[in-house]
């Protein structure tokens, strides 16, 4: 009977209180966009996101997703978006943004950050707040960087055609990129053939032999069935961080108060680390998958990933050469990594004392 009421006033007063939120409406609404899907990490953080500043803000503010292409199509149109106020938020991959922002393609450079920790610490730092100032100056104060977070895990090289567990085993092989400068310098650097194809074109070209590797997260792979089209080699290289830059519209943030500006900031934060995380579990089902269907997966020895990095070098002076800001962009990640492993080493001893 005790255990009858209590679950009776639990109820009632649960649909109070969605009764009374229903009945105010919100006085700020933020509209979000991702050019992805529902299983997507990107998807993921954004749920968190809508859910801590809703709530935080006590519903004053109201997150609207938008999931695929319904506000825009592509990055150069999604930040302009941005830029106008018509899109308050948007996610971008470095290679999305490059357009704009040629310099946030540093992230794509190899073997800069050796793994999840020091990626995780270097992008919830200063390195982000230093890139967001450059974007704030280029755009003429129009689209805010709010965070970097994680969309996919790693990227590594896989391939039709032979185990990958040294740079010249990839001498020859023809690689998909996409069409931008960077990730053609680093296959060449490594001895194959950079082709660029469009994504929705890759299964196919895998199949026909058009191209027969890639740089690219297991989740990627194992979620577009790229296996069915004969890739079987993977190497876990681990040569680039896929981070997912969050912009949003300065504007729009500004014009927010200082109470709600925070609240947004910590929905960031909250997103962020759900970006972290969602790869980490969803890559372990897609790496069993992987092997299970008869995948061949590698992991190179110190010493071989100390060849992949060598290899790339030449990449490291192009960049800063050839990018817009790549050197400002180039010492401020180096320093930052550095910092980070720093941090992170001296922890790890305290820890295992």
């Amino acid at each position: 009977m005790i255990k009858k009421l209590v679950t009776t006033v639990a109820l009632a007063t649960i649909m109070g209180v969605a009764a009374i939120s229903s009945s105010y409406a919100a006085d700020i609404k933020i509209r979000a966009t991702a050019n992805s899907n529902e299983n997507d990490e990107d998807y993921d953080g954004l749920v968190v996101f809508k859910n801590y500043v809703e709530s935080a803000s006590n519903g004053a503010i109201e997150v609207e997703l938008f999931i695929g292409t319904q506000l825009c199509s592509n990055g150069a149109e999604c930040l302009q978006g941005v830029a106008d106020g018509s899109i308050d938020i948007y996610i971008s991959t470095s290679g999305g943004a490059a357009g704009l922002f040629p310099y946030v393609q540093v992230l794509d450079l190899p073997y800069l950050m050796a793994d999840d920790r020091v990626a995780e610490h270097v992008l919830s730092g200063d390195f982000t707040r230093t890139v967001r100032g450059m974007a704030l100056e280029d755009s003429d104060d129009a689209i805010r960087l709010m965070t970097i977070g994680n969309t996919g895990g790693w990227r590594n090289f896989a391939n039709t055609k032979r185990r990958v567990a040294g740079p010249g085993d990839l001498d020859g092989l023809k690689i998909r990129t996409v069409v931008a400068d960077l990730p053609q310098e680093l296959v060449k650097a490594l001895g194959a053939a950079p082709t660029p194809i469009p994504w929705p074109e890759l299964f196919t070209s895998f199949q026909t032999g058009v191209v027969e590797g890639s740089k690219n997260g297991i989740t990627d792979i194992m979620g577009m069935k790229f296996p069915d089209a004969g890739l079987k080699y993977l190497t876990l290289d681990g040569h680039a961080y896929m981070g997912a830059l969050w912009w949003m519209s300065n504007q729009t943030f500004t014009g927010l108060s200082d109470d709600h500006r925070r609240v947004v900031v910590d929905g960031f934060y909250a997103l962020q680390q759900a970006t972290f995380a969602s790869p980490k579990r969803k890559s372990i089902q897609a790496y069993q998958d992987f092997v299970s269907g008869g995948g061949d997966l590698y992991v190179p020895t110190p010493a071989e990933k100390a060849a992949f990095k060598e290899a790339a070098a030449p990449v490291y002076d192009w960049f800063k050469k050839n990018v817009t800001r790549g050197e400002q962009v180039f010492d401020a990640l180096t320093s930052a990594v550095a910092a980070a492993e720093g941090d992170i080493n001296a922890a790890r001893d305290a820890d295992v004392k």
